[in-house]
This record gives C-alpha cells, structure tokens and sequence, in this order.
C-alpha cells in the first residue's frame, strides 16, 4: 500500500468559493473571473502562487466557512491575464484534495488553514482490471465523437494510478456539480473509479443510442432525398419531353374545380388546406386514398347548382293529374307552393309528410311531384334503420367513413334542390348506436337544416332548397318532436267506384304493356273489374288490385304464347277461370242477428276494417275476461263499458241478479291480430247491453266512438276508412259519433248516399238505433 506524496503548502491559502463547477487534481483549466475577484487572486502570488478553491454548499448562510463544502481542491496558479473588456482570465492546475480546518480571516480576502486529504492505492487484480475497462471505455467513447483533450489522451495509456485516473475522466462524464463534489469528496481511490466507471457505462450507452438513432435518420433522410431528387428530375425529364405526372395531373385538376364549384368561403379555406395536405402525401399511402376521397365529395358537393323549376303551374297540375287520381288535397298543396315559388324566388322548401295505409300511392306521389316541379327526385328508405350514422354520417377517423344518406344522396344528384322523398318514417328503430329519428330533426326543421352538419363533411350545408316528403302509415310511432316539424297530410282509402277509374286509367293499360300485350290490348270489362276489387281484393290502396290485374294479363299471354286465339274481353267469368272462387265475402250480409254480438268499426295501418264483438257470460266469481289480442287501451275501454252497464242496469231494464256470480267475457274475432284503441267503446257497451237484455243486434248496423262512464260518446280518427270498410262489408247503417259529423265532408257523394248515418251524443241512443 503506498501513500500518496506529501504537498509542501503554506500555513494558510487565499480561498476562492465556486458556484457552478468543481475542480479536481491533476486537472488544468481556465477561469474567468470578474474585476472585484481578481484581488484574491493577486494576493495568492506571496502564497507560492496557490489558492484554494471550494464549491459552495448553502449560498444563503451569513458565514462563508458554514457554506462551504469540507473537501476541495488546492491549486496552483499558473497564468492571469487581464481582458480588455473587463475581468481576467486565469488558469489553474490542480494540485490535491484537501479538507478545510479553520477561516481565521475572511475579509478582504478569505484565508484558510487546510490539509492535504491522504489517498492509499493498492494495486491489486480489481483496480488493474477497472484501469483497463474505463481505458477501453474511453477508446469506445471517442470512437462515438466524444472529443478528449490531447494531453489527457496521451496520459491514459500511462496512467495506471486509479485515484489519478478517476480524477483525470471524472469532468469527462457529464453529471451535475453535486455528483461531481461528492466524487471529489470520495476518498478511496477504487471506490471513486468504481463510480467513475459505472457513470462511463451509462455515458456510453447513451452514446450508443443516439448513435444508432442518428444512423437510422440518415438512413432514412437518405433515402427520402433520393426519392425527391428522383422525382424532381422525372418531372424535369417529363417537363422536356412535354408529359406531365398523372398525380400532378390530377392535382391541377383538383384546383380547378376547387376554383369553379362555388362553395362558401368558409368551406373553400378548408378544401384547400385539404388539397395543401394530399400534394404531400405520398399516392402510395393509405392516407392519400381519405384525403382524395374526401376532397371529391367537398369539390362534386352541389353547392350552387340547382334545377330550374317548372312554374307553370297548369302544365304541373296536368302531370299530377296524368299520374294519379283524385288526392285533391294534396295537388292542391303542390300547386300552392308552385304558386307561391313563382311570386319569391327565395323560399324554404315545404316538409310534408303523407301518412296513409299501403298502397295508395304515397311513394309514387312523391315522384309525381318531382316530374311536375322538374326537379331531380330521391327516394330513401327508413324502414328498420337503428343507426344515427345512416343520417349524419361517419367522423374521417373511422375506417371505411362514408357520409350519411342526407349527403350521398344530393351529391349522387347534382343539385341541391331535388325532392327527396324519407319512405316509412313510422317504422325508424333506435339502439345503441343512437337514435335516427333525433338525427331527422335537424333535416326536417327549416329554421336548422340551412347549416346541415354531416359528421363526414364536417362543414355546414344549405338544405332549405331541398323538397323532403315523409311517408308514414300511422304517425302514431313517430316521435312528437318529429312529427311537429312535418306538415301532415293524410291520404285515406279508395272507393270501390275510385279503384275501378284508378284500374281503367292507370292500372291496366300499365299492365299490359308491362306484360307484353301492347299488340292485343285485351278489354276489361265493368263486372270484371268490380269483381276483382271485391271478391278477390279487401284493402284500402289499390296494391293487390294491380297483382291480380298482373296476373290476369300473364295467363293470356302464356295463352298467346301456346297458339291459342288470345283474349279480346276479359269477363266476370274469365276472371274466376283465371283468380279461381272468391275469397272475400260480405261479412255483414252472410250473417245473422245474434244476441251479444255487435258490428263495430275499426282503423289499421292498412286501412278500416270491420270487427265483431261477442260477449257472452257463464257462472263465476263476477270477473270480466277479455281476450282477442286486445291492447291496454282497448281493455281500459271494455272496463268501462261493464261499469256503465252496471251502474245504469235499471234504466236499462236489466236485472241487477244478472251480475251476481256470473262471468262475462268479450271476445274479439281475429285473435292473432293485436287490437287497440277507444273507439271500439260504444260497441262494447253495446255488446253487453245486448247480451244481459236478451236482445238481438242487428249485424247490417256497425259504430264506432269512444264512450265514457257517464255514456257520453266521444270523437274518433279515420272515419272515412272505417266509412268505407263498413260499404265494402255490405252494413246499410252506421252510427258515428256527433263531433264526427264534420269529417263527412271527406267521404264521396256515392258512399254517403248508399249509407245511413246516425249522429249520436250518447251511448243509450246507439241501443235504440242497432238492439231489436
């Protein structure tokens, strides 16, 4: 074990306190300091040119001894040069480690007693093999660019002191000042190059990394200059040889149209910030594909262009006269707006919504009034969606993001002013991915829909150009916020007369030629059709009226087809050859007066339709017992009708003794089909009445209305279908409610002469009218 040599020093040193570094022995450096600080140093020349110089451990203390760090580091002064801006410069060798003992002066110049701190090396098999690793670390070092003074790199492979050696690295290795102090205040030289090398360790595989990170960037960098120098001399080469690049192409063509599509303002800074963004990516990345993708539906959107509307408002009415027969109502609407566009250029477009059963030409209005508008017509169903992106649409950042039906279906157009027809608006769903209906509400508001927001464009689109018309079969589903948006027209059934013209004007004659009988044109006859529409036929539209039609037409031309001589005049008798035996009867006619069955009137989303309802009674506990598919309303009112019959049985001359442990049950037919609402209530009280009293009711009289526990008989809806239901049954009378009477006027001439109509106030004047 050999101890370090002794340093010959004086009794005391001047002392220089430092911030921001540490000195160590063995260690050669520069310091520049200010004019005040060059007094210390000055008076070092008496003290054999040493100083001390101890880093600073607590700046705020008032003494400068208990803010000083006990071990430092004495040094010689070699060289101080004055600068003509100001301060010096001075350099320092460091000479030992020493401890701090005693500050028996502090001003004007701090004098320190110190002594030397004593190091022992052992050379042993650890410190030889740490000397070669942290030589080898430093040779690794340098070859990552680690610059070392030239003097230190001539003395490593000599250095095999490791207290000398730790010392000469330790300001090589980058680490804070107070790691650096508590290295100088290390006293065993092995220990101190243990935590020298293992800060060399780190230090170089910091190294290594960023070489390596360094090395793919410019790898990369590399090859994307290529690619750019490769590129711009093809576009040099095509430039000379007069070619241009098909993505450059199609750039230039993107800018104009960019110039020519008339968009918004605001809406043009964004689709060229877009166009901006796609000349960058790269047409083999996947983002190119959205990019493109998008920026054709912001640039093909139809901002400005629209139809030119047909104003004539008697050439209009001749194409919806042409195309469908009667709906004055809603021709007249057409013709209004018609009327009103040509007096203001500037109009919001009309939302109406046509609720009525199937099959009287909801649909195929709405594409009428588009051919007598000119205008571009689109139709979308809603049945069975449940997705609120079908309407506003999928956000960019989703695969495979589309825009909603709204805004594909008026850029697939053209223009921004089309009919755009929202089939079965009744029969939206909703689920976990939102409510389409609520999306609808937007859409279908005028006073919101002139800044539409589709989740994909994501920029406001003017939709008050756009005609909507929704179609419903019932508006009961449809959402009372949504409903209240929509102007409701309601198209009610055809007669058996309306459906004979609609069959001679439109039906056949669509028919034929739709079958290839354009050259026979077979004649229908009157009977003929009257017996299709009701012996083979039971709805309120004319739907199954044109497949029986259709059908007719395909047995002739089969005929034609085998030789035989075709068919020049379809007859009563053809058309049960052709259709086989009837299948709908007179349900009224065919049968007889029973006691405790009464006609009744009901309406259904495919139109107005007869029920019968039973009652009858047998011994129990004095329950009522419902059945037929009934709904809670439809039960509520048969409640009620057993409360009134009871409450007033005296008047109604029926014994009291005729409740006590008997069971009553109404029953109403067609029991797989659900049955709901109030106005079945006068028929059960009817029903009842007939049943406890022992009279029979008479089946050729049918009713509807709604009662209360008093016997008041309250309005009810769809009195024209059930009108017509009750003719095409064979009933001759039929009581109506009194506040009903007004809605007469919408049922035909021939249909009101053919019926009785009774106008009731209260139930007890239905039990004269329809009880034997």
């Amino acid at each position: 074990m050999t101890e370090n040599q002794s340093l010959r020093m004086p009794e005391m040193v001047p002392l220089f306190p430092l911030r921001d570094m540490v000195a160590f022995p063995y260690m050669v450096f520069p310091l520049f300091i200010t004019n005040e600080e060059i007094a210390v140093f000055e008076e070092a020349i008496p003290f054999d040119n040493m100083i001390t110089l101890f880093k600073l451990r607590n700046e705020s203390s008032e003494r400068l001894l208990s803010s000083l760090n006990e071990i430092g580091t004495i040094c010689k002064i070699n060289q101080l040069t004055r600068m003509a801006e100001g301060g010096a410069k001075v350099v320092l060798e460091g000479l030992a480690r020493v401890r701090l003992v005693d500050m028996p002066q502090e001003n004007p110049i701090p004098l320190v007693r110190v002594e030397q701190v004593r190091e022992f090396a052992e050379k042993s098999v650890v410190s030889e093999a740490l000397v070669s690793s942290l030589n080898a670390l430093l040779k690794i070092a340098l070859s990552y660019g680690r610059p070392l003074p030239d003097d230190v790199m001539k003395m490593i492979d000599y250095i095999d002191n490791p207290g000398r050696l730790s010392d000469l690295v330790a300001l090589y290795v980058n680490l804070p000042p107070d790691e650096l102090q508590k290295l100088l205040e290390t006293v065993d030289p092995i220990e101190r190059l243990k935590k020298v090398y293992m800060s060399l360790t780190a230090e170089v595989q910091r190294l290594q990394i960023k070489g390596e990170v360094q090395a793919e960037v410019t790898k990369k960098v590399g090859k994307t200059q290529k690619e750019y120098l490769l590129r711009e001399q093809m576009k040099q080469i095509q430039e000379e040889l007069g070619e241009e690049d098909d993505r450059q192409t199609e750039i230039k063509d993107l800018r104009k149209k960019l110039l020519s599509a008339g968009m918004p303002e605001e809406v043009r800074k964004i689709a060229e910030k877009e166009l901006k963004r796609l000349d960058k990516i790269n047409p083999a990345s996947p983002e190119y594909s959205v990019s493109r993708t998008y920026l054709d539906y912001l640039l093909n959107m139809p901002w400005q262009n629209a139809t030119i509307d047909n104003r004539d408002i008697n050439q209009a009415e001749e194409v919806l006269n042409q195309d469908h027969f009667d709906l004055k109502k809603v021709k007249e609407r057409i013709l209004e707006y018609l009327a009103v566009r040509t007096l203001k250029e500037k109009m919001k477009g009309p939302i109406l919504c046509f609720v009525g059963p199937p099959g009287v030409g909801k649909t195929s209005l709405g594409r009428s009034i588009a051919r007598a508008l000119g205008r571009k017509f689109i139709r979308v169903s809603l049945g069975g969606m449940r997705d609120e992106a079908e309407i506003r649409g999928h956000r960019r950042t989703y695969i495979g993001a589309l825009p909603g039906r709204i805004i594909q279906e008026i850029y697939r157009a053209g223009h921004n002013n089309p009919v755009f027809m929202l089939d079965e608006v009744d029969k939206i769903g909703i689920d976990f991915r939102g409510d389409p209906a609520s999306a609808l509400l937007e859409v279908l508001d005028p006073e919101q829909n002139f800044s539409f927001t589709d989740h994909y464009l994501d920029v406001p689109f003017d939709l008050t150009n756009v005609m909507f018309i929704t179609t419903a079969n019932i508006l009961d589903p449809v959402p009372p916020a949504l409903k209240d948006r929509m102007e409701v027209i309601n198209l009610s059934g055809y007669t058996d007369e309306e459906k004979e013209r609609i069959a001679v004007t439109y039906l056949i004659p669509r028919e034929i030629e739709e079958n290839g009988l354009s050259k026979y044109q077979p004649k229908f006859s009157e009977d003929a059709i009257y017996k299709i529409i009701r012996d083979h036929t039971r709805e309120a539209g004319v739907r199954n009226l044109q497949r029986h039609i259709g059908s007719i037409c395909r047995k002739v031309a089969k005929e034609i087809t085998q030789n035989k001589p075709p068919r020049e005049q379809i007859t009563q008798e053809l058309v049960e050859e052709f259709l086989g035996p009837r299948k709908f009867f007179d349900e009224v006619t065919a049968e007889k007066d029973r006691v405790g069955v009464v006609t009744g009137l009901a309406w259904t989303e495919t139109g107005g339709d007869i029920i019968f309802v039973e009652a009858n009674r047998m011994k129990g506990k004095g329950d009522l017992i419902l059945t037929g598919s009934l709904g809670e309303i439809m039960k509520e009112s048969a409640r009620a009708a057993l409360s009134f019959v009871e409450a007033n049985c005296v008047e109604l001359k029926i014994d009291p003794k005729e409740f006590t442990g008997m069971n009553i049950h109404i029953h109403v037919p067609a029991g797989s089909i659900p049955k709901d609402g109030p106005s079945a209530g006068i028929t059960m009280t009817t029903a009842l009445v007939s049943l406890l009293s022992g009279r029979e009711a008479q089946r050729d009289v049918a009713m509807t209305g709604e009662v209360s526990l008093t016997g008041r008989v309250l309005a009810i809806g769809g009195l024209k279908e059930k009108v017509l239901a009750a003719r095409r049954a064979g009933v001759k009378k039929v009581i109506v409610p009194e506040r009903n009477r007004k809605d007469l006027e919408d049922i035909p001439q021939d249909v009101r002469e053919q019926l009785n109509f009774i106008f009731i106030e209260d139930v007890r004047e239905a039990f004269v009218q329809a009880l034997k």
